[in-house]
């Protein structure tokens, strides 16, 4: 059974203002950085539930942006990677989402989630064919990547010569603790 079909998720990150634009409003961003493979950014969840903090990479020339957030709780996956057209223009980046993700747990597995909403995008025309076609074609592209590097993130993309670097949860609460004494 396909899932209701919405359009595309389209996001900017508008670098000159340190202003994330979201389909549910627009959030200030703490770090934004130009890499030899992107952008890094880094935002706090303020309110969330279940995040409290939010890493990530955005790979033009892989189509992804690949995610890393800090949990109120326990870790529920180490990597969150969206398939995505991402271009730019200026100081603004734009991410496209093609619905499809990829669940990572670090060295030990992966999987692909939300096909039943690339289909009903599909269906419903939210999509092109050659959308359709490029998120498929980035999903299994990155699966067998993931799979010959045993489901280590670093390794794969240290293989492409697009090593990532992150903040660890402890520099994140040493950054907020030092913030609140500030204040």
């Amino acid at each position: 059974m396909l899932a209701d079909a919405h359009p595309v998720k389209v996001e900017r990150h508008d670098t000159a203002h340190h202003c994330h634009h979201t389909n549910t409003g627009q959030r200030a961003v703490k770090t934004y950085q130009e890499t030899d493979a992107g952008l890094y950014v880094a935002r706090d969840f303020v309110g969330h539930p279940r995040i409290r903090h939010w890493q990530a990479h955005l790979l033009p020339a892989l189509n992804l942006v690949v995610c890393h957030y800090a949990f109120h709780g326990h870790r529920e996956h180490d990597f969150y990677i969206d398939v995505a057209q991402i271009s730019r223009e200026g100081a603004v980046w734009t991410v496209r989402d093609l619905y499809l993700d990829i669940v990572l747990h670090d060295g030990l597995g992966a999987e692909i989630a939300d096909t039943d909403e690339l289909l009903a995008a599909w269906e419903a025309g939210f999509l092109t064919s050659e959308d359709l076609q490029l998120a498929i074609e980035v999903a299994h592209h990155t699966m067998s990547g993931l799979a010959r590097a045993r489901y280590s993130l670093n390794h794969w993309l240290s293989e492409q010569a697009l090593p990532l670097e992150w903040q660890s949860d402890a520099q994140m609460e040493m950054d907020d603790s030092a913030r609140m004494s500030v204040a």
